[in-house]
């Protein structure tokens, strides 16, 4: 019986990368590869690129050139560059990285299989397409053997928003929603193989139609699913919170009280600049709305400072949305341009500004994010224990407002949920007893 070859996948960015990622290791499980930890140990070494932040074309031309010190010992090693850096690059990889056996875009993964044997009759395939036939359809079905209790599924992909400074409609393309059924049989499997959490995932999942009564539809659905728990979704556009899905915060038992909702700029002038097609007003209103259905709700969002024309009352006015709606945490970037943006062609800040800026709201967000940390402190929440802690007897794992949480427990506990008290907020977790 020959040796099964090994596959190695370095991921960059967003969860829906991440869930990628397992879908090309079981695409090409069917090759007889099976996954290792290192490229050192790999037969194939897959970079899973993400085109959102500044310098990311360049960062994977960088790990490009270690793994061709590799190559050059092992010449036998296949490399390839999938995701939106593939997408949005494509034929200049190959003419630039010449150790690059093959490219594949975010939409056409699921012919890595046959990508895959190409290169063993000495071709260098390149897809970047976007096919008319569903991906999902065309991979093999999840694997049922024992995994960690909490996991993504992918069920909307791309955006019709062009937000000014976003690349995601260029490499993901336009919106497409997986139909109900599949989803549903998918998130099966993964209950069947240990999962007791879903996260629900889209570049704007909460625009999914796929279901008639759109994502609350969805989530209603899921929560009939035995051993199913806990569903969460991420990452949302203010404009498609409907009325049916802020209700569900108020209803769904199994709808965790977590809610990421990017608004990107406090600034009227700022947001129509950046083309996202609502108001500072309209965004304060929706958290009334959905904090009014559930009060206990712990809120994240995504800021960019220093877009172009952002003056110092415009940065006040992010400011002032961010006192005004306290987080429990934040992402917080500098505006950086991505080529073939509309805001790429705008005069940019400098980047003292921008820094300054960054560094200000920073500083809020981190107040913020400690406070609601702090004020877990004496409560009693629900974890779901996935994993060993670094201490003897400790055990890990996330709270249903996604905290992270570590307690002194058996292990017999990791992958159940378990009422827990927290006794102590550290700078990125919380410290809680078994109750």
């Amino acid at each position: 019986m020959s040796e099964p070859k090994k596959l190695f996948i370095k991921t960059y960015g967003c969860q829906m990368n991440v869930y990628d990622s397992e879908r090309m290791v079981e695409a090409l499980g069917g090759n007889g590869y099976v996954e290792v930890d290192s490229p050192e140990q790999a037969d194939m070494v897959l970079l899973n690129t993400c085109h959102i932040r500044e310098k990311a074309a360049e960062k994977v031309y960088s790990e490009l050139g270690r793994l061709k010190l590799i190559k050059d010992e092992r010449p036998d090693l296949k490399i390839g560059v999938a995701g939106c850096v593939a997408q949005a690059e494509g034929q200049e990889i190959m003419a630039r990285a010449p150790v690059v056996d093959l490219v594949v875009g975010p939409q056409s993964y699921h012919r890595l299989p046959e990508m895959e044997k190409a290169i063993q009759k000495g071709e260098k395939p390149v897809d970047t397409d976007f096919p008319e036939e569903d991906k999902f359809e065309h991979l093999n079905k999840r694997a049922r053997t024992l995994r960690g209790p909490t996991a993504f599924l992918t069920v909307q992909e791309g955006c019709d928003k062009f937000c000014a400074f976003c690349v995601v409609p260029y490499t993901r393309g336009a919106e497409v929603s997986r139909p109900k059924d599949r989803i549903v049989r998918e998130a099966q499997e993964l209950v069947d193989a240990g999962v007791r959490e879903i996260t629900l995932l889209g570049q704007n999942v909460n625009a999914y139609h796929g279901h008639e009564k759109g994502l609350a539809g969805l989530i209603w659905e899921l929560a009939e699913i035995d051993g199913l728990d806990r569903i969460r979704f991420t990452t949302s556009h203010p404009n498609d919170m409907d009325d049916a899905l802020v209700d569900a915060f108020g209803t769904c038992e199994k709808l965790m009280p977590y809610l990421h909702l990017p608004v990107q700029s406090g600034s009227d002038k700022i947001l129509k600049a950046m083309n996202r097609k609502h108001t500072r007003d309209q965004y304060f209103h929706l958290i009334d709305r959905i904090r009014a259905k559930r009060p206990d709700l712990l809120l994240t969002s995504d800021f960019i400072v220093g877009f172009p024309g952002e003056t110092d009352q415009d940065f006040e006015d992010t400011m002032d949305l961010v006192r005004r709606v306290e987080f429990g945490a934040s992402f917080t970037f500098k505006y950086s341009t991505r080529p073939g943006t509309p805001a790429a062609e705008k005069p940019q800040l400098p980047d003292d500004v921008a820094n300054e800026r960054l560094y200000a709201l920073q500083a809020l967000i981190t107040k913020q994010q400690r406070a609601a940390q702090d004020s877990m402190v004496g409560r009693e929440v629900e974890v779901l224990f996935e994993k060993k802690g670094r201490l003897p007897g400790q055990i890990v794992g996330k709270s249903n407002y996604l905290h992270a949480v570590h307690a002194v427990g058996p292990e017999s506990d990791i992958g159940q949920i378990r009422r827990v008290k927290i006794v102590e907020s550290g700078p990125n977790s919380l410290a809680g007893v078994l109750v």
